[in-house]
Order: C-alpha cells, then sequence, then structure tokens
C-alpha cells in the first residue's frame, strides 16, 4: 500500500505530488552522490493545500511527507518514493519522525509563541531524514504575528526544508505567503468514493458505508468516524430530531441547551485522556518528587500547559458545535430540494418521513431563513459569542422561520 492510497478521489493530486517526490527524491540523491540534480524540477520549498473540509488536506500533505521521507530501496530501481512501508513512510505517517514537525491550533488561533520553535527548527538541516518538514495543519488560523514568522521562513529557507500549509482557501492564506507557494487544491471526493473507502479501509458492510458517505457529503474524517462509532451515530440521530422540537419557545431554549451540553461533554471527553498525559508527562521531565509536589520555579511552566488545555477544550467544543450545525445544514437543504422539486440525492434519506413533512409544511422562503439562520450562529460563534446564547438565538429563528 502506498502513502498515495489515503488520497480518496484525487487521482490528479496524487499524480503531481508523485511526481514530486521522484524529484525531490533525484535531488537529495544527487547531493549526497555529488551528482547533478535535476534541470527542470517539479519540486519546490513551500505547498499550500487547499479544498473543501473533509476533502482530505492534511492527508494530502502528510502523505507528500512520507514520500519525502521515503527510504525504501525499491527507489534506486526506479521506484516511486512513498512505499508506505520503510521506515521514513511510516514514522512520517503516525507523527513519530524526527524530522517532520507538525504544527496545529490548541485553540482559535496559532500564536506565535506555538510557532517559534518551529520556525527555529526549519533553518536546520534534517537530523536522520532526507527532508526537513514542517506542516501546517490550520494555517487559516496563523495570527498576525505568526504568520509574519512564517513568512520570513518561507521566504529564505533553507536548502531541505519544505513548507507544507494546509488552509480551506487561498484567500484564507496571507497573500505574501501563498505568493511563494505552489497550490494544489483538492476537490469534494465522491460519495461512491468515500463508500468505497470504508469498504477497502474500514471494512464496513457496503450498506452502512453508502449511508455514511451520503449522510456527510464527501467529508472523509466525519463519514469514517459515523461508519465506526456509535456515539456518532446516537449525536447525529439527536441534532436531525431538532427541527422537530423547536414549535414552541421553552422546546427551543431545552434543544439549545442540550446542543451545547453535549459539545462540552464530548470535548470533555476528547480532551482528558490528552490532558492527564499531557499533565503526567510534563510534571515527570520537570522532576516532580513523590507525592506530587513540584520544584520550586516550574509553577509558570505549568500554568502555561493549563492555559494550552483550557485552549484546546474551548475549541472542541466550537468544533463539536460546528459539526452539528453543518449537519442541520445538510437537513434544511434536504427540505429545500423537496420543496424546489430537486432532483439532488438527498443526505439524509434515513428521515426522510420527516424531510417529506417539514416541506409540506413551509415555503422554500422560510427554509432559505432558517439555513441564514444556521449560517448566523455560525459566525456568531467564530466571534466568540457565548455558545449557549447564540444557539438560543438560532433555536428560536428556526421556530419562526
Amino acid at each position: 500500500m502506498g502513502v498515495w492510497d489515503d488520497l480518496v478521489g484525487q487521482e490528479r493530486l496524487s499524480a503531481q505530488l508523485d511526481a514530486a517526490a521522484r524529484d525531490a527524491d533525484a535531488i537529495v540523491t544527487a547531493a549526497e552522490s555529488g551528482g547533478t540534480p535535476p534541470e527542470a524540477s517539479k519540486m519546490t520549498h513551500a505547498w499550500l493545500f487547499t479544498g473543501p473540509p473533509g476533502a482530505g488536506r492534511t492527508t494530502a500533505a502528510r502523505a507528500f511527507a512520507a514520500a519525502l521521507q521515503c527510504v525504501s530501496p525499491d527507489r534506486a530501481l526506479g521506484g516511486s518514493p512513498g512505499c508506505g512501508f520503510c521506515d521514513g513512510c511510516h514514522t512520517a505517517l503516525v507523527g513519530t519522525h524526527a524530522d517532520v514537525t507538525t504544527v496545529a491550533a490548541v485553540g482559535t488561533q496559532i500564536l506565535a509563541e506555538d510557532m517559534r520553535d518551529t520556525v527555529r527548527k526549519s533553518f536546520t538541516s534534517p537530523a536522520n531524514g532526507r527532508w526537513q518538514v514542517i506542516l501546517v495543519e490550520d494555517a487559516e488560523r496563523l495570527n498576525e504575528k505568526s504568520a509574519n514568522a512564517v513568512l520570513k521562513a518561507v521566504e529564505e529557507p533553507a536548502p531541505r526544508t519544505v513548507w507544507l500549509l494546509c488552509a480551506p482557501s487561498l484567500e484564507d492564506v496571507l497573500p505574501t505567503i501563498r505568493s511563494r507557494c505552489r497550490h494544489v487544491g483538492l476537490l469534494t471526493p465522491s460519495v461512491d468514493a468515500v463508500a468505497d473507502m470504508l469498504v477497502r479501509r474500514e471494512g464496513i458492510e457496503p450498506e452502512a458505508a453508502a449511508v455514511a458517505a451520503r449522510a456527510t457529503q464527501g467529508h472523509i474524517e466525519r463519514a469514517r468516524r459515523l461508519a465506526t462509532d456509535p456515539r456518532a451515530r446516537e449525536r447525529r440521530a439527536a441534532v436531525l430530531k431538532l427541527p422537530l422540537r423547536v414549535g414552541e419557545v421553552g422546546g427551543c431554549l431545552k434543544a439549545a441547551q442540550e446542543l451545547v451540553d453535549a459539545a462540552s461533554e464530548e470535548s470533555k471527553q476528547l480532551a482528558e485522556e490528552v490532558d492527564t498525559k499531557e499533565t503526567e508527562e510534563l510534571k515527570a521531565a520537570l522532576g516532580a518528587v513523590q507525592g506530587g509536589r513540584m520544584p520550586r520555579g516550574t509553577a509558570g511552566v505549568m500554568k502555561d500547559l493549563e492555559d494550552k488545555q483550557k485552549r484546546r477544550r474551548t475549541r472542541a467544543q466550537r468544533d463539536s458545535l460546528d459539526l452539528a450545525l453543518t449537519e442541520l445544514t445538510g437537513f434544511y437543504r434536504d427540505v429545500l430540494a423537496l420543496q424546489l422539486g430537486s432532483r439532488v440525492a438527498l443526505a439524509n434519506v434515513e428521515v426522510q418521513d420527516t424531510l417529506e413533512r417539514m416541506a409540506r409544511g413551509g415555503t422554500p422562503e422560510s427554509t432559505l431563513r432558517r439555513i441564514d439562520a444556521i449560517a448566523a450562529c455560525r459566525e456568531a460563534l467564530d466571534r466568540n459569542v457565548a455558545p449557549l446564547l447564540a444557539v438560543e438565538a438560532m433555536t428560536m429563528a428556526l421556530r419562526s422561520g
């Protein structure tokens, strides 16, 4: 299995990255042997991966990072880098390669302090890999200071350093940064391609795979989670019942509270295990004595970790709410399709009876206003409005139509 196998429905992109990886391999081989590098190389020092949510931006970037670090002996025989089995590929894919650094937003932004060590590392030579690779998963979340730090590093990179930036669109990245990157755009994979992936890679029954792929409209990770996690299916089922619960003001407020509470609980469950492990590892590194007492002078370090974990929990809650809002949008999109007599395939066929009832009980105009109310809630959350207030305003708007 090659590293490109995880790029669902991205055949053109896979071919482009494969060609660049071949040239990158030739560049390093020539440098190590004193030979001549290729004259017209498809490789460059900075790449920008864009595409809609769920298309696999980070997966594509990590696959490319693995191909750049591939040490398979088949390369010398004309094989393509990115075998997926060698030590370079494996450690890059699982995130343990010493020369592949991943940066992701802990909270709503990537702060300058989060980038400081990474930028410094980008100017060094690879420790034991073939390239020094810096992968920024959420380039759209770079704030002004961290973006300027990245810009300086991308402008004058070390000879064997590669920056891989991931963002939803070109407009989400500073023009000065994107002008120095080679752009590769991912498309939303088809429902059939995602369903096929679930069958082949996860062992999901074809019918269940088709339902998950259709429900998530080509979002790979959401489809995988929906197909494999019963809790995700239960949470989604609860969200799809919300439109039926907003007939009264009391129902609106109760539904909003339950939606926010569910997001908080989910984010808490996701964070607890990671937070506990991080805290214990840091205490051990700082030399905590038996009984949990910390050495003098370490309180500030522990406070920084607590702040980081708090930001991460806040983002996890917002991400959980955003997923619920996305599913609500899909529900009303199906209602609108029925009202307009569209031939577009429904995403939520398992609740088709409810969709048809809602379609008969309203107008396309009222459905569009409800979709706008969901969009307004998402914007309010982006502006750091209190989640409960934002969701309550949305459920009241869903009631009035």
